[in-house]
């Protein structure tokens, strides 16, 4: 049942790893796509920067998935291993993917409400008038459509379901 749970993490970390290739790729594409929709609402060049949204594969938007992609690999790793330590690793490691992946789908979930907040407390009239729900979707209309929904939907199915095989692999082993 091991070899279970390590499969399953080995395509958690494949799906975690999605995120910086899908950005590196098509993350420029999507800010000059944002851009242009900011220019169209008349909004200044440089208020992304400014305020530090971007859409490429650069800060956390790299180190995060990386370094839980490494995570399910070195876990899988020792579960194929049969380390009893593992096991206990796994539990705990897998938990915190599980919540991170939560997080990370309320994120996507909330993220014109989040952004028009966070716009409306900076006090510039200029970015609490931005129709924030049309510059994302500019944004998301220059990813390929095959990324959003569907590479986004199967990230977050295999990574909730690739966890509760984890569990229940572990539980059987």
């Amino acid at each position: 049942m091991l070899t279970v749970a390590a499969i399953a993490q080995l395509l958690i970390a494949a799906a975690f790893l999605s995120i910086p290739l899908v950005r590196h790729r098509y993350g420029a594409a999507a800010k000059a796509a944002a851009e242009a929709e900011l220019n169209r609402q008349g909004v200044r060049s440089g208020v992304l920067a400014e305020h530090g949204m971007r859409f490429d594969a650069g800060g956390h938007e790299t180190w995060a998935p990386l370094s839980i992609a490494l995570v399910m690999a070195g876990l899988a790793g020792l579960d194929l291993a049969s380390i009893p330590w593992g096991q206990t690793l796994t539990w705990i490691c897998q938990a915190l993917v599980l919540i991170v992946n939560a997080v990370i789908l309320y994120s996507n979930l909330t993220a014109a409400t989040s952004i028009e907040h966070a716009f409306a407390k900076t006090g510039d009239p200029e970015l609490a008038r931005i129709d924030v729900r049309r510059f994302l979707a500019a944004a998301e209309g220059a990813f390929p459509r095959w990324v959003m929904p569907w590479l986004q939907n199967a990230r977050h199915a295999i990574v909730f379901g690739g966890s509760i095989l984890v569990f229940v692999a572990l539980l059987a082993a």
